[in-house]
């Protein structure tokens, strides 16, 4: 199978250099940045209070660490970086670096996204051709959260949103900035809310509530194909449920 690179537009890359570069991620990010010497990792940043800020794939160059961020995110997130630099020999400095992504045989100095197989590969410096192929329908069916939609700034758990099922979280790794709530939620017997994917009849704007028995019991996200990504309540979750006009249901193949 081949493919040719296709243009993230919507990605901007941050560059962090300098002698501290990996400790001072490291004291930051939710996974853990020795992992870079394999290929790319995915991580977060988060509040204090362990709620989400920023997810984004740190990628390994010989002397920095590039991140790839969603563009609408990148200032914000340079903005805190530079919060925590302190006396860190680190240098921050935004790029104008093009982002492409594909799926089949990558080109060369690509690497694989670490989220899942099914997101193929990305590169850096490659221009790419717009985009051809359905990515949102490759999200829904393995419920991978986007950047935005399902993944909200200062509301999101990365637990509740799947990190550990997608490579974004490291339990071993030592302390980050909202580390103490993410262990706590990873030590409880059962989250009692997360992303899932859904069946869905019709369809609903993204952010919809769903309601079951007259409650609210989650919202519906990225639809795709008669399937959609909802944020659930487990407990109140109903075989028949409904998101404005559209049906929702549990997607028992999943």
């Amino acid at each position: 199978m081949t493919s040719a690179a296709e243009r993230a537009a919507d990605r901007a890359i941050i560059a962090v250099s300098g002698d501290d570069r990996e400790i001072f991620l490291q004291g930051l990010v939710t996974n853990d940045v020795r992992r870079l010497k394999d290929g790319l990792v995915y991580a977060a940043l988060l509040t204090p209070q362990g709620k989400y800020l920023a997810d984004f794939l740190l990628v390994p160059q010989k002397d920095r660490i590039l991140i790839d961020v969603k563009a609408d995110l990148a200032d914000g997130l340079l903005r805190r970086l530079g919060m925590y630099r302190l006396r860190a020999k680190v240098a921050l400095e935004r790029l104008d670096m093009p982002v492409a992504r594909g799926l089949g045989q990558a080109p060369e100095g690509a690497l694989a996204d670490p989220r899942h197989p099914a997101l193929g590969w990305r590169a850096y410096g490659i221009a790419g051709a717009a985009a051809q192929t359905d990515w949102d329908a490759i999200r829904v069916r393995h419920c991978i959260p986007e950047t935005g939609i399902e993944l909200i700034p200062d509301e999101t758990y990365i637990l509740e949103a799947g990190f550990e099922r997608l490579n974004g979280v490291d339990f071993r790794k030592g302390c980050y900035v909202g580390q103490e709530v993410t262990a706590r939620m990873k030590h409880k017997t059962e989250l009692r809310k997360g992303l899932v994917r859904v069946r869905v009849e019709g369809a609903a704007p993204i952010g919809t509530e769903i309601q079951a028995d007259g409650k609210v019991v989650g919202r519906l996200f990225t639809q795709s194909g008669g399937l959609g990504i909802a944020y659930l309540r487990h407990d109140r979750a109903r075989d028949r449920m409904q998101a404005g006009e559209a049906i929702v249901r549990p997607d028992t193949s999943a």
